[in-house]
């Protein structure tokens, strides 16, 4: 059995780009960053930042054109893909990226890149994205609740 299977939570380093095939069928192209934190041998704080290539086709594609904006937030869910070709200079070149097949755009509120809910509610004042949002209290799991 193989898996193939790359999920990453990070940030848009630049606004997705979006272009249609011969035949008709959208590609969009961004890139996202993530970042990991550590203290070296010695104590100091390091940090590195990872680039990733995203290319979402078709419908997903669509979307990530619509709705994903530089710097927002962004689960992102797909498998790596390898490809080559031949450079103008005659050298083979690779490209390795992944290929979106599920994303989840990051938490909306405000200062974010992404409209918070309030701001996406229609004129009769209703949400039409999804359910109300409950009090903290009603969210609160307590321990005796905890059926083990």
């Amino acid at each position: 059995m193989n898996l193939n299977k790359v999920m990453l939570i990070g940030n848009l380093t630049r606004e997705p780009e979006s272009k249609s095939t011969p035949s008709g069928q959208t590609v969009t192209n961004f890139t996202m960053a993530t970042n990991r934190a550590w203290t070296d041998k010695d104590g100091q704080k390091q940090q590195k930042a990872e680039f990733h290539n995203i290319v979402a086709w078709g419908k997903l594609g669509d979307i990530c054109a619509q709705y994903l904006k530089k710097g927002g937030l962004l689960y992102a869910e797909g498998r790596l893909e390898t490809r080559s070709w031949d450079g103008q200079d005659g050298v083979k070149r690779y490209k390795t990226e992944i290929i979106l097949e599920n994303m989840q755009m990051g938490p909306r509120s405000t200062g974010s890149a992404y409209p918070s809910q309030d701001q996406s509610n229609d004129s009769q004042g209703s949400n039409s994205r999804g359910p109300a949002t409950r009090s903290s209290q009603e969210d609160e799991v307590k321990i005796e609740d905890i059926p083990f």
